[in-house]
């Protein structure tokens, strides 16, 4: 099998087991994102030395930095964040850039989709007025009211976009 081809079944192997726990938990665990992004980072290493073990890491910082500003807003879990580093590690800077992409893509349709079904369109409008209201009034910061821990509203396991963003980069790729 090669380097390739390995890089890609352990960043889908990871995704996967990331879904599963984040749809049962609305927890993606430590003991999963933090060994998977040491063993990207060994595989790169082993793969292709110090410049893979490099490459590795500026995608774990890449995977981290991207998804950082929405946990800090009290939008996104820490486990997506970390799952996005983790993947970071397996696929390198710039392909964690298209997962992204794809997932926040993903994301967007999938939220829609759970607007629809719990017929949330209303309260979601009015939520996200008073979102932007509150940043252009205070600036950039958690709203208390709608953070992932408060709102009433339907919540995305957001494991699955970014396993669709990763099928779709790698469709792409």
């Amino acid at each position: 099998m090669n380097v390739i081809a390995t890089q890609w079944i352990g960043a889908f192997a990871l995704a996967g087991a990331a879904c599963w726990f984040d749809v049962r938990t609305r927890r993606i665990p430590n003991g999963l994102t933090f060994p998977a992004a040491a063993l990207g980072v060994a595989a790169a290493t082993v793969s292709h030395g110090g410049s893979g073990a490099l490459s590795s890491a500026a995608g774990v910082l890449v995977g981290l930095m991207l998804f950082f500003p929405l946990f800090a807003l009290k939008g996104l879990g820490a486990g997506d964040v970390k799952l996005m580093g983790a993947l970071g590690a397996w696929l390198g800077a710039a392909t964690v850039l298209g997962v992204a992409f794809y997932t926040t893509l993903a994301g967007g349709v999938l939220a829609l989709a759970l607007i629809v079904k719990h017929r949330y369109g209303g309260q979601a409008a009015r939520n996200l007025w008073l979102l932007l209201t509150h940043w252009r009034v205070f600036g950039l910061r958690p709203l208390d009211a709608l953070t992932l821990e408060t709102s009433k509203g339907p919540k995305l396991p957001y494991a699955l976009p970014i396993a669709v963003g990763l099928a779709l980069a790698f469709w792409r790729w």
